[in-house]
């Protein structure tokens, strides 16, 4: 019905036909919002998208939206928000809204508001989810503190002394490089518009563990598929644009040994 390892030349909603449901545990991608990026004039239908995907993906799965507004005459399109709001009614929690701030931003003329440099990265739940390996820090100071509680007669110090974590979650703002210093894969770079590798390593790290199955429903230039593959995940794409799935086969050859990549039919 259908097989991983393959980028599959259609639609999403295509692909998704070939799916039974409850079979995705993650899906990562960034849809061609707002007509900022080439993808030979294809316009997606997000009810459809989402719908299809709460369908497709696993009790505890996550989509990872990543989504941008363009300007248009002075006013933000929010259309990022549009989307948040046809995932929640298609039966997703939004579990966390958080950014990814890029660290070389294009340089523009923005006008009379500040340089643009960010985009909403949304995590659609079903639910719970059932994987949370979080990145950490570490905290530079560890300090040892007491415990106590205020009681009528004042201060009352417990008992035990405690030891500040040596760790802690990053905040939920992802600081990437973008352009060329964004991947080592010069191919890449012969789509308008490619994710960081670094960002959807740590996202995937994050939410799935070693076997688990990654989808892209806009593959591009095939960052998910390579990062998943390289973290030892299973992977699909859909990607309607032939050039393009020609361009991530290309890319990914070096890297996918144990997968066919043959394009779909």
């Amino acid at each position: 019905m259908i097989e991983t390892g393959i980028i599959y030349t259609e639609s999403c909603l295509e692909t998704f036909k070939r799916m039974p449901d409850d079979f995705v545990d993650m899906t990562i991608t960034s849809p061609p919002y707002d007509d900022l990026r080439d993808y030979n004039g294809y316009h997606f239908p997000v009810e459809d998208i989402s719908a299809g995907l709460f369908a497709k993906t696993k009790p505890g799965g996550v989509v990872i939206w990543v989504v941008g507004d363009r300007t248009v005459n002075g006013d933000e399109t929010l259309s990022s928000f549009k989307h948040a709001f046809a995932f929640k009614a298609a039966g997703f929690r939004v579990h966390d809204t958080m950014i990814y701030a890029k660290n070389n931003p294009i340089p523009s003329d923005c006008g009379k508001r500040y340089r643009q440099c960010f985009e909403y990265m949304f995590c659609f739940s079903k639910g719970q989810p059932k994987t949370f390996s979080p990145l950490t820090q570490q905290i530079k100071q560890e300090k040892a503190f007491k415990s106590f509680r205020i009681t009528k007669v004042g201060r009352n110090d417990l008992a035990h002394d405690h030891i500040a974590p040596k760790e802690r979650k990053v905040n939920n703002i992802f600081f990437y490089n973008v352009g060329t210093s964004s991947s080592k894969d010069k191919i890449a770079f012969e789509h308008p518009a490619i994710f960081p590798e670094q960002l959807v390593e740590d996202q995937i790290k994050t939410w799935t563990n070693e076997g688990d199955l990654v989808y892209d429903c806009f593959m591009g230039s095939g960052t998910t598929a390579k990062v998943a593959e390289l973290l030892g995940r299973k992977w699909i794409g859909s990607e309607i644009s032939k050039e393009y799935v020609a361009l991530a086969n290309e890319r990914l050859a070096r890297y996918v040994e144990v997968h066919e990549l043959t394009t779909a039919k």
